[in-house]
């Protein structure tokens, strides 16, 4: 498996706490996630964006929106817990 395949599936299965740089350099900590139980309701209007193999796109818990980094920033990737346990 590859490196964004893991934390594809790490995120449809859990609720992550990632650490990674901004594209301005700031350091951002984030909690996100993409279980299906979490994630809102697709906008079917909304024209589907090609996908970047060196971005990937989480929802953002604490905020509540999409929010998207880069694979090679990451500096921490880390399951908080199993969302079976938050539902």
């Amino acid at each position: 498996m590859k490196k964004r395949e893991i934390l594809v599936e790490g995120l449809k299965n859990n609720l992550v706490k990632v650490v990674f740089t901004k594209v301005n350099g700031d350091e951002r900590t984030m909690n996100c996630t993409l279980h299906d139980s979490v994630l809102p309701e697709p906008n079917i209007t909304e024209t589907k964006k090609k996908v970047n193999p060196d971005t990937i796109s989480v929802w953002d818990v604490d905020n509540g929106g999409w929010r998207s980094f880069r694979l090679d920033s990451i500096k921490e990737f880390r399951i908080v817990e199993g969302m079976k346990e938050l539902i």
